[in-house]
């Protein structure tokens, strides 16, 4: 397996007053001390904006970016994505990142709520999808779709909505996808051909059904233990990678367990120990 971290995982977060921010020394030394050698890059200002510079920030640590979350908004027609995915995009290339992880942004802070989007929305989405996978291959990077809580493409229906009025392949985030009604086995069965990155989570699926029902908010789930480290959840980890693997799948999985802090722990405590746990799981799993 192409094993990544992600600060996510440390509660390094792009939405305002989602917790205590980690210091980004903190996050990569531990992510180091664990032996991972790969990461995706967290949100703006985490790492240096310069692609040169966070490149060799990371190479500090043994690491290197392979892959970004970007929520960029896609279906609004007073709004053009394309030159903001152009500059994410070139970026990327002068960092040597890999892979762009697409969310459809509704346009607001944060993944509690969401707007209705009309016919003519989703025209403008599916367009601008189809766009920015053509703008991909001119820069050589990997554009996926992470259907997102909170986000344009939530459910299964527009999952295949999605898979169906356009070529985009998905990044396979096997929490957002539980939690927004998509078996993640299911999906990763049906079209593995469609799946080109992934993010592993364990989910409690109690609590996901409460966040589906509108019984509690998306935030107050994460806070209250949504996600669980690999293998002490209700997602069926060895299920989905044996059908990518059946399937030849050969990109990375992203380990992500999100978590909003209330403090800083202890060294040594803390997401660490969580992240520990998923990485001792996937060796066991392997």
């Amino acid at each position: 397996m192409r094993l990544a971290g992600a600060p996510i995982s440390w509660g390094v977060c792009e939405v305002p007053d989602w917790g205590v921010q980690l210091d980004r020394a903190r996050v990569l030394g531990e992510m180091r001390d664990l032996g991972l050698t790969a990461t995706e890059l967290g949100p703006p200002g985490f790492l240096p904006p310069s692609p040169e510079r966070r490149a060799a920030l990371l190479g500090e640590y043994g690491l290197r970016g392979i892959g970004g979350f970007v929520p960029i908004v896609l279906h609004d027609p007073a709004y053009d994505p394309i030159p903001e995915a152009r500059a994410m995009l070139r970026g990327f290339r002068d960092g040597g990142v890999e892979v762009a992880v697409l969310a459809a942004a509704t346009g607001a802070d944060g993944y509690d709520e969401r707007p209705e989007l009309d016919a003519a929305g989703w025209r403008r989405l599916l367009a601008n999808l189809t766009a920015v996978v053509k703008l991909a291959d001119e820069f050589g990077r990997l554009v996926t779709l992470h259907p997102h809580v909170g986000t344009m493409v939530e459910t299964g229906d527009e999952v295949r909505r999605v898979l169906d009025g356009s070529p985009i392949p998905l990044c396979l985030d096997t929490g957002h996808l539980l939690v927004g009604g998509t078996d993640p086995v299911e999906l990763a069965e049906r079209v593995p051909e469609r799946i080109a990155h992934v993010h592993l989570k364990d989910v409690d699926a109690a609590t996901a059904e409460r966040v589906r029902a509108g019984e509690l908010g998306y935030t107050e789930a994460v806070r209250a233990g949504l996600y669980r480290p690999l293998g002490e959840g209700d997602v069926d980890v060895p299920r989905i990678v044996a059908a990518l693997s059946a399937a030849g799948y050969g990109g990375w999985y992203v380990m992500e367990q999100d978590v909003v802090l209330t403090a800083e722990p202890p060294e040594g405590e803390g997401p660490v120990e969580n992240v520990r746990r998923s990485m001792s799981y996937l060796a066991d799993l392997a």
